[in-house]
Protein backbone atom coordinates (compact mmCIF):
# COMPACT_ATOMS: atom_id res chain seq x y z
CA UNK A 1 0.00 0.00 0.00
CA UNK A 2 1.57 3.34 -1.02
CA UNK A 3 2.36 5.93 1.64
CA UNK A 4 1.00 9.48 1.75
CA UNK A 5 2.22 11.54 -1.22
CA UNK A 6 3.81 8.36 -2.55
CA UNK A 7 3.93 9.47 -6.18
CA UNK A 8 5.62 12.77 -5.31
CA UNK A 9 8.15 11.06 -3.04
CA UNK A 10 8.85 8.34 -5.62
CA UNK A 11 9.51 10.96 -8.29
CA UNK A 12 11.82 12.83 -5.92
CA UNK A 13 13.65 9.59 -5.14
CA UNK A 14 14.27 8.85 -8.81
CA UNK A 15 15.19 12.44 -9.70
CA UNK A 16 17.55 12.96 -6.76
CA UNK A 17 19.20 9.56 -6.34
CA UNK A 18 19.80 8.57 -9.95
CA UNK A 19 21.85 11.61 -11.05
CA UNK A 20 23.61 11.85 -7.66
CA UNK A 21 24.86 8.25 -7.79
CA UNK A 22 25.72 8.58 -11.50
CA UNK A 23 28.06 11.48 -10.71
CA UNK A 24 29.24 10.49 -7.24
CA UNK A 25 30.10 6.85 -7.97
CA UNK A 26 33.00 7.32 -10.41
CA UNK A 27 34.18 10.43 -8.52
CA UNK A 28 34.56 8.44 -5.29
CA UNK A 29 36.13 5.46 -7.03
CA UNK A 30 38.92 7.66 -8.35
CA UNK A 31 39.68 9.05 -4.89
CA UNK A 32 39.18 6.42 -2.20
CA UNK A 33 42.39 4.76 -0.93
CA UNK A 34 43.17 1.15 -1.72
CA UNK A 35 42.98 -1.36 1.17
CA UNK A 36 45.99 -3.21 2.53
CA UNK A 37 46.06 -6.67 0.96
CA UNK A 38 47.53 -9.94 2.12
CA UNK A 39 50.37 -11.41 0.07
CA UNK A 40 48.07 -13.82 -1.79
CA UNK A 41 45.23 -11.32 -2.34
CA UNK A 42 44.49 -9.35 -5.49
CA UNK A 43 41.71 -6.94 -6.44
CA UNK A 44 40.71 -4.56 -9.20
CA UNK A 45 41.90 -1.05 -8.26
CA UNK A 46 39.00 1.21 -7.40
CA UNK A 47 40.15 3.80 -9.92
CA UNK A 48 39.92 1.22 -12.72
CA UNK A 49 36.19 0.90 -12.03
CA UNK A 50 35.53 4.61 -12.44
CA UNK A 51 34.18 4.57 -15.95
CA UNK A 52 30.91 5.05 -17.77
CA UNK A 53 29.77 1.52 -16.92
CA UNK A 54 30.05 2.26 -13.19
CA UNK A 55 28.22 5.56 -13.60
CA UNK A 56 25.32 3.91 -15.46
CA UNK A 57 24.99 1.06 -12.98
CA UNK A 58 25.19 3.28 -9.91
CA UNK A 59 22.70 5.73 -11.39
CA UNK A 60 20.25 3.00 -12.44
CA UNK A 61 20.38 1.16 -9.11
CA UNK A 62 19.95 4.38 -7.15
CA UNK A 63 17.06 5.63 -9.32
CA UNK A 64 15.10 2.37 -8.99
CA UNK A 65 15.78 2.07 -5.26
CA UNK A 66 15.01 5.72 -4.61
CA UNK A 67 11.71 5.44 -6.45
CA UNK A 68 10.67 2.34 -4.51
CA UNK A 69 11.61 3.86 -1.17
CA UNK A 70 9.81 7.10 -1.98
CA UNK A 71 6.70 5.10 -2.83
CA UNK A 72 6.96 3.16 0.45
CA UNK A 73 7.87 6.02 2.79
CA UNK A 74 6.12 8.98 1.20
CA UNK A 75 7.15 12.49 2.20
CA UNK A 76 7.96 11.46 5.76
CA UNK A 77 10.95 13.25 7.38
CA UNK A 78 12.94 10.00 7.41
CA UNK A 79 12.91 9.85 3.60
CA UNK A 80 15.94 12.16 3.44
CA UNK A 81 18.06 9.70 5.43
CA UNK A 82 17.00 6.83 3.20
CA UNK A 83 17.69 8.69 -0.02
CA UNK A 84 21.19 9.48 1.22
CA UNK A 85 21.64 5.81 2.02
CA UNK A 86 20.36 4.86 -1.45
CA UNK A 87 23.06 6.91 -3.17
CA UNK A 88 25.80 5.55 -0.93
CA UNK A 89 24.42 2.02 -1.15
CA UNK A 90 24.36 2.01 -4.95
CA UNK A 91 28.04 2.94 -5.03
CA UNK A 92 29.01 0.48 -2.30
CA UNK A 93 27.03 -2.34 -3.88
CA UNK A 94 28.69 -1.83 -7.25
CA UNK A 95 32.17 -1.68 -5.72
CA UNK A 96 31.61 -4.79 -3.61
CA UNK A 97 30.17 -6.75 -6.54
CA UNK A 98 33.27 -5.95 -8.62
CA UNK A 99 36.00 -6.12 -5.96
CA UNK A 100 34.56 -7.95 -2.92
CA UNK A 101 35.59 -4.99 -0.80
CA UNK A 102 33.44 -2.40 0.98
CA UNK A 103 35.63 0.69 1.43
CA UNK A 104 35.54 2.16 4.93
CA UNK A 105 36.36 5.56 3.44
CA UNK A 106 32.76 5.62 2.17
CA UNK A 107 31.00 3.76 4.99
CA UNK A 108 32.25 5.70 8.04
CA UNK A 109 31.29 9.17 6.73
CA UNK A 110 27.91 7.72 5.76
CA UNK A 111 27.22 7.00 9.43
CA UNK A 112 27.53 10.73 10.07
CA UNK A 113 25.34 11.73 7.12
CA UNK A 114 22.58 9.22 7.83
CA UNK A 115 22.78 9.82 11.58
CA UNK A 116 22.40 13.58 11.15
CA UNK A 117 19.50 13.06 8.74
CA UNK A 118 17.77 10.83 11.29
CA UNK A 119 18.42 13.38 14.00
CA UNK A 120 16.87 16.04 11.77
CA UNK A 121 13.87 13.77 11.19
CA UNK A 122 13.44 13.40 14.94
CA UNK A 123 13.60 17.17 15.44
CA UNK A 124 11.04 17.80 12.72
CA UNK A 125 8.65 14.98 13.62
CA UNK A 126 9.22 14.70 17.36
CA UNK A 127 9.70 10.92 16.97
CA UNK A 128 12.53 10.60 19.49
CA UNK A 129 11.51 7.03 20.26
CA UNK A 130 12.21 6.11 16.65
CA UNK A 131 15.59 7.82 16.85
CA UNK A 132 16.55 5.93 20.01
CA UNK A 133 15.44 2.67 18.41
CA UNK A 134 17.53 3.50 15.33
CA UNK A 135 20.67 3.99 17.43
CA UNK A 136 20.03 0.78 19.37
CA UNK A 137 19.36 -1.18 16.17
CA UNK A 138 22.59 0.12 14.64
CA UNK A 139 24.56 -1.07 17.68
CA UNK A 140 22.83 -4.48 17.67
CA UNK A 141 23.37 -4.97 13.94
CA UNK A 142 27.05 -4.09 14.21
CA UNK A 143 27.54 -6.33 17.25
CA UNK A 144 25.87 -9.38 15.73
CA UNK A 145 27.81 -9.11 12.49
CA UNK A 146 31.01 -8.54 14.46
CA UNK A 147 30.45 -11.86 16.21
CA UNK A 148 29.77 -13.55 12.87
CA UNK A 149 32.99 -12.07 11.46
CA UNK A 150 34.95 -13.16 14.54
CA UNK A 151 33.62 -16.73 14.35
CA UNK A 152 33.62 -17.11 10.56
CA UNK A 153 35.97 -14.55 8.98
CA UNK A 154 36.11 -16.48 5.70
CA UNK A 155 32.37 -15.98 5.23
CA UNK A 156 31.82 -12.47 6.57
CA UNK A 157 34.18 -9.59 5.81
CA UNK A 158 34.72 -6.69 8.17
CA UNK A 159 33.26 -4.40 5.52
CA UNK A 160 30.00 -6.30 6.02
CA UNK A 161 30.26 -5.57 9.75
CA UNK A 162 30.64 -1.85 9.10
CA UNK A 163 27.75 -1.87 6.63
CA UNK A 164 25.47 -3.77 9.04
CA UNK A 165 25.57 -0.95 11.58
CA UNK A 166 24.74 1.64 8.94
CA UNK A 167 21.81 -0.35 7.59
CA UNK A 168 20.63 -1.20 11.09
CA UNK A 169 20.59 2.49 11.96
CA UNK A 170 18.24 3.36 9.09
CA UNK A 171 16.07 0.23 9.42
CA UNK A 172 15.72 0.64 13.16
CA UNK A 173 13.95 3.96 12.77
CA UNK A 174 11.14 2.22 10.88
CA UNK A 175 10.64 -0.59 13.40
CA UNK A 176 11.97 -3.91 14.66
CA UNK A 177 10.13 -5.82 11.95
CA UNK A 178 11.89 -3.79 9.25
CA UNK A 179 15.20 -4.17 11.07
CA UNK A 180 15.04 -7.96 11.38
CA UNK A 181 13.64 -8.51 7.90
CA UNK A 182 16.02 -6.08 6.23
CA UNK A 183 19.32 -6.84 7.93
CA UNK A 184 19.21 -10.55 8.57
CA UNK A 185 17.04 -11.40 5.58
CA UNK A 186 19.75 -9.95 3.36
CA UNK A 187 22.42 -11.95 5.16
CA UNK A 188 20.55 -15.23 4.74
CA UNK A 189 19.78 -14.41 1.11
CA UNK A 190 23.49 -14.02 0.46
CA UNK A 191 24.26 -17.25 2.32
CA UNK A 192 21.69 -19.22 0.31
CA UNK A 193 22.98 -17.82 -2.99
CA UNK A 194 26.57 -18.54 -1.96
CA UNK A 195 25.75 -22.15 -1.07
CA UNK A 196 23.87 -22.50 -4.35
CA UNK A 197 26.88 -21.26 -6.32
CA UNK A 198 29.15 -23.72 -4.51
CA UNK A 199 26.76 -26.62 -5.14
CA UNK A 200 26.53 -25.60 -8.81
CA UNK A 201 30.36 -25.48 -8.88
CA UNK A 202 30.35 -21.87 -10.03
CA UNK A 203 32.43 -21.02 -6.96
CA UNK A 204 34.64 -22.96 -4.56
CA UNK A 205 34.47 -23.01 -0.76
CA UNK A 206 37.60 -20.85 -0.61
CA UNK A 207 35.99 -18.05 -2.58
CA UNK A 208 34.02 -15.40 -0.73
CA UNK A 209 30.60 -14.23 -1.88
CA UNK A 210 30.28 -10.42 -1.75
CA UNK A 211 27.56 -9.98 0.86
CA UNK A 212 27.25 -6.21 0.46
CA UNK A 213 24.81 -6.29 -2.49
CA UNK A 214 22.62 -8.87 -0.73
CA UNK A 215 22.61 -6.82 2.47
CA UNK A 216 21.52 -3.76 0.50
CA UNK A 217 18.79 -5.71 -1.30
CA UNK A 218 17.69 -7.06 2.06
CA UNK A 219 17.48 -3.55 3.51
CA UNK A 220 15.27 -2.47 0.62
CA UNK A 221 13.12 -5.53 1.19
CA UNK A 222 12.93 -4.69 4.89
CA UNK A 223 11.46 -1.27 4.11
CA UNK A 224 8.96 -2.68 1.63
CA UNK A 225 7.99 -5.90 3.42
CA UNK A 226 9.18 -5.71 7.02
CA UNK A 227 6.11 -3.95 8.41
CA UNK A 228 3.53 -6.24 6.76
CA UNK A 229 5.53 -9.36 7.69
CA UNK A 230 5.76 -8.22 11.33
CA UNK A 231 2.00 -7.59 11.46
CA UNK A 232 1.34 -10.97 9.87
CA UNK A 233 3.56 -12.69 12.44
CA UNK A 234 2.04 -10.87 15.41
CA UNK A 235 -1.48 -11.30 14.09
Amino acid sequence: MPADNALLAAGAGVACCGPAAYLLGPWLMRRIPEPSLEEDETKIPYADLAGRRAAYWCGLLAAVSGGLLGWALGTSPVLVAWLLLVVVGAVLGYIDARTRYLPSAIIWPSYVLVGLALLGAAVVSGEWGSFRRAVLAGVIGFAVFYVLWFVFPRGVGFGDVRLSGLLGLALGWLGWGEFITGLYGGFFLGAVVGIGLIVAKVMTRKQMVPFGPFMLIGALGGVLLGGPLAKLYVG
